[in-house]
């Protein structure tokens, strides 16, 4: 299961919600639905960010007017490693070195063909095992655990 969350309704998120089921995920929305009201961003993408910690998703997607409120409130909890990806090879990128299980998308400047081939780079890039790496994303749990 994805989680997806936005604190409005898009073309957009319609687009990723059916790219995701298209691509066989089920997919869990948090936030309003055609022709809403706006909800807070903060409380939806910690939503979407809660179900990755829990393990009832493997992953979220979050959305929010450009996407960095969306990452930034998702990263708060701990074990999330929110991306903001604007193309399809940060996205990739994310993945390969940082481990992201979330992504955080914009809906202003994320077009419905942006998203695509970010979620092809997202789904196709696999997070690497080479050493140098996952003692980078040991350091970034370590960061997590020293802070309170």
């Amino acid at each position: 299961m994805i989680s997806v969350s936005s604190d409005m309704w898009a073309q957009v998120v319609q687009e990723v919600i059916e790219g995701l089921e298209e691509r066989g995920h089920t997919v869990t929305y948090y936030g309003p639905k055609e022709d809403s009201n706006e909800v807070d961003w903060p409380v939806v993408s910690a939503h979407a960010a809660e179900d990755v910690v829990r393990g009832d998703a493997s992953e979220a997607i979050v959305f929010c007017w450009t996407g960095t409120g969306a990452s930034i409130a998702a990263n708060k909890l701990k074990g999330i490693r929110a991306a903001l990806c604007c193309d399809a090879q940060t996205a990739r990128g994310a993945r390969k070195w940082n481990h992201a299980n979330v992504l955080a998308l914009s809906i202003r400047t994320t077009t419905p063909g942006l998203a695509r081939e970010i979620l092809d780079a997202w789904f196709d890039e696999p997070w690497s095992s080479d050493e140098w790496n996952l003692r980078q994303i040991e350091r970034i749990k370590g960061l997590e655990n020293d802070s309170k």
